[in-house]
Formats: C-alpha cells, sequence, structure tokens
C-alpha cells in the first residue's frame, strides 16, 4: 500500500517466485561474519583507505578490504543501538518494536529468544543446511565467570537450529576476552540444552602452516593459558568451513555459518597480553595506548576472517583451488552497531563523520559497515541501497528455497543478488534507543524521544544530521510520527509480538476470544508475557485447518492483526462479510488449500497480500496493499477487486460464479494503481484483456 511520498517504480517479485528461483538453481553455502561495535567508516571503503592515502591514522582491514573490492559496499545499512536487540533482530527478523529484547539489560539472558521465534539457524536447518555458530549469542545462560548456568533452553542456539556452536551465553559475561570457559555443541549425551561447558585454552586452538596469517599460536611460551576468546572462535569457524566446504563438493549439502566476534566491543587493553599484538601499529607511533589497542583487535579479527575465507578457495589446504566453494558461498560481513565514544573512534574517524554513537539514535549509533561477496554481484561497487539487519533473515530464506517466517519485519533482498530483479518495496526502517525512537523513509529520517520532540533530518543531503528540518515539513513529519507509533516503539519494555492458533470449530467468529490460543511465556516459573482475548495488532496467528474436511471462518467485526496466515489440510476458507475491515499490518498470507472470499469488505496491509501456490482469493471489495498471486483469483459476477497499490500476477484465474455468460460478455476481475505481470492459466470460457490498471475477462 502506498501510504505517502511514492517511492521509484520497481520490478517485483513474490516470496514464493523468489523461493522457486533459488530451488532451480544450486542452494548457496552462507556465512556470516559479524562484529561487535565497529563503526561504520573503521573499514577501507567508508574512509579507512583514503585516510591511508593521506597518510593519517588508519584501520588496518586488508582482508576486508579485498572482501569489498570483490563484492558490494552497503553504504545505507543499519542494525541497531546495542547488542542485545541487534542479535535479537538479525535472528528473529524482527524490529525493536516487535522484538522481545529491544533493549539491553541482564535479564534479557534470561528472555528472549522465545520459542515461537523462528530464527536463522531454525529456518536454515529445516532447509538442509549444517549449520554453526561462534561468538557472542547473548541469551540463555548466567552472567557467572565461574560456572555459569543456563538458565532458559528455550533461548539457546542449540534450541533454534544450530548444530555446532562455540559461543558465549550472556552479553555481560562477554565483557572480557579470557572466559574460562565457553558453551560448545554437540555436546556429550544428555548434557542439558544440547550445550556442555568446555574449557577456553589454548589446547583447543589448532594452529595451521596452510595459513600463514593465523597468529603463531601453538607453542608460543607467551600466549595466556586462557585463550583469547575470538581465536577460539576464529579457529572452531575455520573447522567447520574447512570440513563442509569438502562435504560440500561431494553431498551438495550447503553449510551456514555465523561468526559472531566480541571485538572490538570493550575492554581494548586485554589485547596487550597476546604475544606481537601491535605489529600491525609499529607504522602509527602516534596512536593513544586505547586507540592502538582498538585498532589492533580489530586487525586481528580480520586476519581471522582471511584465513576463514582461505579455507572457502582451497578447503583440504593442499594449494590447489579446484576444490573451491567460494564462488557457491555467499559472505556478509557486518556489525551490530555503530561505533562507541572512546579514542579510536576519533582518532580513526572510525564513525566516518556521521552524528552519535552507540547507543544513540542518530547515525553514528545504528549505520554498520556492510559488505557482501557472491558470484554475479558486481565486484567492487558501493550501493545506497536501504537495507536493515532485519532483511538477512528473510534473504537466507529465499536463498534457502524455505519460506519465510509469517509477519517479520525484515524484507528479502534476494532477489538483488539473485540478479532476478528489484526486491519488494518496503516504506521504512524503525530503531529505537533508550528514551528515542527513528523512523527512516527513503532519504528523510524523523527521530521522536520520550517527551515528543520530533526531529527530521534529510540524509542525502545531510548524512551528518546537523540541520533539523522538521518545521519545514510539518505533514511529513506528521504522517512519519504516526506510522512510528503504528510500530510499536513506545511501548513498555517486554513488550513484542504474540503468536496465536485458530481453535474454533466449522463456522466459528473470528472475534470470539475462546477461538483463538492464549499466548504465555514462561520460563523456569517466571511469566514474562501473557495475551489472551481477541485478536489484535500484535498478534502473528495462524489460522490453519487440521481436519480431513472444509472448514469455514468468519470474519464479523473489524479486525487487526499485525500478520495472519490462512491454510489447512484441506480447505480453510475465511469470509470477509460486507463492510468489514480486515487488517494484517505486515502481511496477511494465504497459503496451500487456503480461501479468502471477500464479500465487499476491505483487506488491509502496510506491505502485501500473499496469495500462494494452492491459495484462492474470491470475491469484490477493496484490497488496501499491494497484491502478491501464483495462486488463484476467483473472479465475481458481483463486483470486481479494486486494488489501492500494485496488482503483481501469475498463477489462475476463473470466474467463481456458474452464472451463464454469452460471447463478449466482459467482467471486470480487478483495478489497481498498477498491474505486473499476467496469469498463467484462464478460465476456457474466456479471453483477458490486460491494461496497464485494470484486468478484464471477456466472453468467448
Amino acid at each position: 500500500m502506498k501510504t505517502f511520498l511514492t517511492l521509484a517504480a520497481l520490478l517485483l517479485i513474490s516470496t514464493a517466485s523468489v523461493c522457486a528461483e533459488a530451488n532451480n538453481a544450486p542452494r548457496p553455502n552462507i556465512l556470516y561474519l559479524y562484529v561487535d561495535d565497529m563503526g561504520w567508516g573503521a573499514i577501507g571503503p567508508n574512509g579507512q583507505s583514503e585516510r591511508q592515502a593521506q597518510g593519517l591514522p588508519n584501520v588496518k582491514t586488508p582482508n576486508l578490504d579485498r572482501l569489498a573490492d570483490q563484492g558490494v559496499n552497503f553504504t545505507r545499512s543499519y542494525g541497531c543501538t546495542v547488542c542485545s536487540p541487534a542479535r535479537s533482530s538479525q535472528q528473529t527478523g524482527f524490529h525493536q518494536g516487535h522484538t522481545f529484547a529491544d533493549r539491553n539489560d541482564r535479564d534479557n539472558a534470561k528472555k528472549a529468544i522465545r520459542t515461537d521465534d523462528l530464527t536463522m539457524g531454525d529456518m536454515l536447518s529445516k532447509a538442509g543446511y549444517v549449520t554453526g555458530y561462534w561468538g557472542k549469542w547473548g541469551y540463555g545462560g548466567s552472567l557467572d565467570m565461574e560456572s555459569p548456568t543456563l538458565d532458559n533452553l528455550q533461548t539457546l542456539p542449540t534450541a533454534h537450529g544450530y548444530q555446532y556452536v562455540l559461543a558465549e551465553l550472556h552479553h555481560v559475561r562477554a565483557h572480557t576476552f579470557y572466559q574460562p570457559t565457553l558453551w560448545s555443541a554437540p555436546a556429550k549425551p544428555r548434557s542439558t540444552g544440547g550445550l556442555e561447558l568446555v574449557p577456553n585454552s589454548l589446547a583447543r586452538i589448532a594452529g595451521d602452516s596452510n595459513y600463514p596469517n593465523t597468529p603463531a599460536l601453538q607453542n608460543h611460551p607467551d600466549y595466556p593459558t586462557v585463550a583469547y576468546c575470538d581465536d577460539s572462535y576464529a579457529f572452531a569457524a575455520l573447522d567447520f568451513v574447512r570440513t563442509q566446504a569438502q562435504n560440500y563438493r561431494t553431498t551438495g549439502q550447503p553449510f551456514f555459518g555465523l561468526f559472531a566476534a566480541q571485538v572490538p566491543h570493550a575492554p581494548f587493553d586485554e589485547v596487550a597480553v597476546l604475544p606481537e599484538w601491535d605489529a600491525a601499529y609499529r607504522d602509527q607511533p602516534n596512536l593513544s595506548p586505547q586507540a592502538r589497542q582498538w585498532a589492533a583487535m580489530v586487525t586481528r579479527i580480520d586476519a581471522h576472517f582471511g584465513n576463514i575465507l582461505a579455507a572457502l578457495d582451497d578447503p583440504n589446504g593442499d594449494g590447489d583451488t579446484s576444490d573451491s566453494v567460494a564462488e557457491k558461498t555467499l559472505i556478509v560481513f557486518q556489525s551490530d552497531n555503530g561505533g562507541p565514544q572512546h579514542n579510536a573512534r576519533d582518532e580513526f574517524f572510525a564513525n566516518g563523520g556521521l552524528r552519535g554513537r552507540k547507543t544513540q539514535i542518530y547515525e553514528g549509533g545504528i549505520r554498520v559497515p556492510t559488505i557482501m561477496r557472491w558470484a554475479g554481484l558486481e565486484a567492487g561497487t558501493s550501493t545506497e541501497r536501504l537495507i536493515d539487519v532485519t532483511d538477512l533473515l528473510p534473504t537466507f530464506c529465499d536463498l534457502a528455497g524455505v519460506p519465510t517466517p509469517l509477519g517479520i519485519d525484515g524484507v528479502s533482498i534476494a532477489p538483488l543478488l539473485l540478479n532476478t530483479g528489484e526486491p519488494r518495496e518496503r516504506d521504512f526502517l524503525i530503531h529505537e534507543a533508550d528514551k528515542q525512537q527513528s523512523i527512516i523513509h527513503d532519504r528523510y529520517k524523523l527521530i521522536r524521544d520520550s517527551e515528543s520532540n520530533l526531529e527530521l533530518y534529510d540524509l542525502k543531503a545531510d548524512r551528518s544530521e546537523t540541520q533539523n528540518i522538521a518545521a519545514n515539513h510539518p505533514a511529513l513529519v506528521a504522517k512519519l510520527e504516526a506510522l512510528l507509533l503504528g510500530e510499536r516503539i513506545a511501548e513498555p519494555l517486554g513488550f513484542s509480538n504474540t503468536y496465536h492458533h485458530w481453535i474454533g470449530r466449522n463456522g466459528g467468529k473470528t472475534s470470539d476470544a475462546g477461538n483463538w490460543s492464549d499466548y504465555e511465556y514462561v520460563n523456569a516459573g517466571i511469566t514474562y508475557q501473557t495475551d489472551n482475548g481477541s485478536p489484535q495488532l500484535s498478534w502473528t496467528a495462524h489460522l490453519e485447518n487440521s481436519e480431513k474436511r472444509p472448514s469455514i471462518a468468519r470474519v464479523d467485526q473489524n479486525l487487526e492483526f499485525l500478520a495472519l496466515q490462512v491454510s489447512g489440510e484441506s480447505e480453510q476458507q475465511l469470509i470477509l462479510e460486507p463492510n468489514i475491515n480486515l487488517t494484517g499490518r505486515n502481511e496477511i498470507r494465504l497459503s496451500e488449500h487456503a480461501k479468502l472470499t471477500i464479500q465487499g469488505g476491505r483487506v488491509t496491509s502496510l506491505r502485501w497480500i500473499e496469495v500462494e501456490q494452492g491459495a484462492t482469493l474470491s470475491g469484490h471489495g477493496t484490497i488496501d496493499s499491494d497484491l502478491y498471486t501464483v495462486g488463484t483469483i476467483s473472479a465475481s459476477t458481483d463486483g470486481f477487486l479494486d486494488i489501492s497499490g500494485t496488482a503483481n500476477l501469475g498463477g489462475s484465474l476463473l470466474l467463481a460464479s456458474q452464472a451463464d455468460v454469452s460471447s463478449g460478455d466482459r467482467i471486470l476481475v480487478l483495478r489497481a494503481d498498477e498491474i505486473r505481470g499476467k496469469f498463467e492459466t484462464i478460465d476456457h470460457r474466456f479471453t483477458v484483456q490486460y491494461d496497464p490498471t485494470s484486468v478484464t475477462l471477456v466472453a468467448k
């Protein structure tokens, strides 16, 4: 739906079409390199290469710079303001208004991510990928340095599809690089949560002469007894990539690995314990001690990244690259949030001149470095395409050929990576800080605080957010603020979407609270969240017919969901009665055996209505959103579908009524702001006429 400021027309592709594209092509391996607190300007293409050329203090990241030379640098990519919500948004695809962990707090370890939340690990393991996670997870374990405990089994990486793990489970415990133990999987039989504590020691680090950039750890007399944790993570990731890359060559089973390094988060001085820790910066003698330490951390992790990338080129390390899987692997590099306030940020210009820092809603707190490399992407390019950390989960799902979790806020950029067209349009991005929130729409960014003070910036003309132009654009400010508040950014801590399922009988009314399951989030005897009653705008709802016979549900009152999916083992019909509004703010998805019959009512979404293969949209009324269909449109002689958006057509078109028609009779099926594509199958009694804004059946 175009609610404001129409964007440039895009060639849009349905989720089902993208999944089909992915299924028809070899599914890529996915390697996701994720760092902690690395500012937008800390990589070569975002300013460090220019600083080096000018003889200014510069951060040395030769492997990331090479990755950018071989791939695409996304200069308008966003994370979150701090660690915990960034990881929750990354894994679940929900922004801070909807995800459970919308702040950093010590209790997050006991709360997010919930059983019902579907993560990258969940979806890619379901797609048949071998999955691994190494580094800072942030949820599920206690902060005790000695003998930490597992406090929430449902939020562990092993509870969300990750098979190979070496991780830190509490973000406060990760505020050192010398934890005596780390959590590991696969674990011994009957290990709680599928994880076990293992020593973080030199014995676990496997040096290899085939990878000369690796710090010389093995047998070095000055290396600490407790290992630098990111060394441990890196070697676990390296072993996984070597093994799975060789398996991929023989079995074709793809792999997904996420290396979530703790660096360059504070404390910085702990790197100085390591042998030759500052060797790369002896040519920059005027750095402050803190800046030198921070930069050494970045360069050290860059070397680890280089070794892992080299393993894609030569999986067995024999010097012969004929077994390379590099072109079959999507590489993503990204930071969780912007850089914090410290000497290195200033001495290296590490936030690239952006206003603000970590914890703040300004660009310096939320804009993050992001690079992607994959065969087919134009090497050495950069783009100002707006993307967000929430976009990666749906992107990975589309590339793996599995459905995206229902109603998430992220939007897949798989069509861009597959070179099959443009991603679906999304009108805005949402972020939160402690007492501020923002909405980014195209070139404009609105910031609101808890006292309803408003700031508007034109990021294209004023990337550093120096000129508040809110007073010059009152209408735009009002529209953006209304959208921002609608994304639930003003809710108290602990608010999130909730999950509900239809439990009603055939003919039941959707307004009846008794026809829906209640939601309760309980862990270790503590109830964190409950939600019951009739449907609400925070609901992610599934209306599914599990019986062998058709079933009907009736929308008898205006109804709002965050997202609604209709599906069934056999037909599940949802009847929208006259003059009734049905809203799925993020999405309404009609899946196999679903039928939505509109009897003169209105269906609304800020994004889209999806009619998948095997589903049917029937009747007449108003659709206030974009429509994507590869299923069936069943036309009505009582009226047409009036679409306030783009109709993206595929699948079948038929006339539902059995009324007699005469040759030459014309039946208007739908009218839209724009028509894209065509139906593949037409009712045999008709021909179809396509106009730029309408579709009409003409009787033969």
